[in-house]
């Protein structure tokens, strides 16, 4: 039998899934994890602080212009299917993708050691699935608000009542898709920096640096797909029946 010897196998450890942890009463915390994303939401109200500092009703800058543009054609287009239910999805799904795309490229910050320099928040799995949980209570919330108890609940029997338990399972399993999702490109893009890391350092840096521009490129989709989901459950959520 051909290729890596078995030993040599068993000799490579990769910290795939480990955390600096701490406990707490009893609770688990990935401090890392929470490290990274409070770098990711510093960067994000720095961003945002920037651009509120340069806003200007007379001579826009470059930063305030693009941002209002981007803003302005994501709410003209959502208010297009929804009109005025539109509601805080718009600022949630744009503040969901800077925040995803900045996390994203925490990742691919060059490290001399094995691994990763600060590790992307979206690669450890409590991450995703807390901002699918918010994105859940918002579309879920804005349901009720729009249609009420019984239109909320009648909208599982459309469109016929024996599609019942086939329409709440997939609602229950919309958070866990929306996380999964993300989760699982992220945490295969660290591990293969972890991977390419193994080569020789002569050799290792060509590899891993074509991996990390391709990576950022799968960190800006995946950004980008999180927030027009959150944006299509919540059009979902409040539109009438049968739209």
């Amino acid at each position: 039998m051909s290729g890596v010897p078995v030993p040599v196998i068993a000799s490579i450890s990769l910290p795939v899934g480990k955390f600096v942890q701490a406990r707490v009463d009893g609770f688990t915390f990935n401090l890392d994890t929470i490290w990274s994303t409070g770098v990711a939401a510093l960067v994000v109200l720095a961003l945002g602080l920037a651009v509120a500092r340069s806003a200007s009703k007379h001579v826009p800058g470059k930063l305030q212009l693009f941002w209002e543009v981007v803003v302005d054609a994501v709410q003209k287009q959502v208010e297009q299917s929804i009109g005025s239910k539109a509601g805080p999805v718009v600022p949630l799904a744009i503040v969901l993708f800077v925040f995803i795309f900045v996390a994203n490229l925490l990742e691919i910050i060059p490290s001399g050691a094995r691994q990763v320099a600060l590790p992307s928040p979206t690669a450890d799995i409590n991450t995703p699935l807390a901002m699918a949980a918010v994105v859940f209570v918002v579309y879920t919330s804005a349901a009720f608000k729009h249609k009420g108890i019984s239109g909320y609940f009648r909208r599982y029997l459309q469109p016929s009542w024996w599609l019942l338990p086939i329409n709440v399972v997939e609602e229950l399993v919309k958070p866990f898709t929306l996380s999964l999702r993300l989760f699982g490109n992220l945490f295969s893009g660290g591990l293969m920096i972890m991977l390419l890391s193994l080569l020789p350092a002569w050799i290792s840096w060509l590899p891993t640096g074509l991996w990390k521009l391709f990576d950022m490129g799968i960190g800006v989709i995946q950004a980008l797909i999180f927030s027009l989901l959150t944006i299509l459950y919540y059009e979902a959520a409040v539109s009438a029946e049968g739209h």
